[in-house]
This record gives C-alpha cells, structure tokens and sequence, in this order.
C-alpha cells in the first residue's frame, strides 16, 4: 500500500512505500442504537370491509387508509389487507390486479399482502390453494385469529405467528 503517492499527468509519481501483510481492518462505523432506528412506515389499505386495516394500524403502526389509496401526505410503502374468507381472497388478487395493470396511483409501492385470519383454525383447502397463488406473486404475511382484537383490546402483545410482519413494520411490542 503507497502512502505518499502523487499523481501528475495521468501517472503516478514514485515515492516511499510501505507493504502491509494480511488483511487490513477497516475503522468500524458505531452501529445505531436500536431506539435511533426509525421503523418504516407503511400504509394500510384494506380490499374489502372489515379486512382488518384500522387494526393492524393500531397495533403495529402505520397510516390507516381503511378502502382508500394512500395520499400524497401518506407513506407510500403499502400493504394491502384482505381477510382469508372466500370474498377476501378474491378481493386481494383483484388489487393485486390493479397494480399490475399500473392503474394504482402513480408513486406507490406494493410490499405485501397481509391476510388476518377470518376464523380460528386451518384454512379449508380452497382457500388455502387460493393463499399460495397470492404467495406465487407478492410476499405474504399471515395474522392468526385473535380473540382479544375481536373485544377491541390491541394494547397486548402482537401474536408471535405474525413475528415476521413484526418485524418489517419495527414494532416489536
């Protein structure tokens, strides 16, 4: 490694070098503390009545946009909320549609699908045959049954099955 190297004309000038053996640690940048860390923020926007936005919003943050494209004053990471009933699903691939058509509002981004369960318990097959062709296109993030959401009480802990969606809003609570 040259430490006083000049360059005139396109070449470099000789002078004193020195040679270093082995790897060469670069100066480590100080990480940021987790609290400096601004989780990103999305907006929801449900496909259908009753799919779940304005709770997903409250529990995990985020702009609720209820049925609406987010605005020019929202974030414009978006994530489409769908209910995994039959009128859900369908809903869900009919907005999928939309932005693959580029009939979406100019300057969103779709990052996901979040499908809430609309019951306890396992999908029947169709629906299930239905979840993995939405998967086939757009990552998923599934929200099991939560019997405390359907009282209203959202200042509990956020599902542990839903830990990757956690995770990509930054709100580990």
């Amino acid at each position: 490694m040259r430490t006083d190297m000049h360059v005139q004309h396109g070449r470099p000038e000789p002078g004193p070098e020195i040679w270093i053996r082995g790897p060469v640690a670069l100066p480590e940048e100080p990480s940021p503390s987790p609290a400096a860390v601004t989780p990103r923020r999305f907006s929801w926007v449900g496909v259908h009545g009753g799919a779940g936005a304005s709770t997903l919003a409250a529990v995990y943050g985020g702009h609720d946009c209820g049925r609406n494209w987010p605005g020019p004053a929202d974030p414009p990471s978006v994530l489409l909320v769908a209910r995994t009933h039959a009128a859900g699903l369908a809903a869900a691939l009919g907005a999928l549609e939309v932005f693959r058509r580029g009939e979406a509002p100019h300057g969103l981004d779709l990052d996901a699908v979040v499908l809430v369960a609309d019951a306890p318990g396992r999908l029947p097959r169709p629906l299930a045959e239905r979840v993995k062709v939405i998967e086939s296109v757009i990552d998923v993030y599934r929200v099991p049954w939560v019997a405390a959401w359907r009282l209203g009480e959202l200042s509990g802990q956020a599902p542990r099955e839903a830990a990757a969606l956690a995770r990509l809003t930054g709100r580990f609570r």
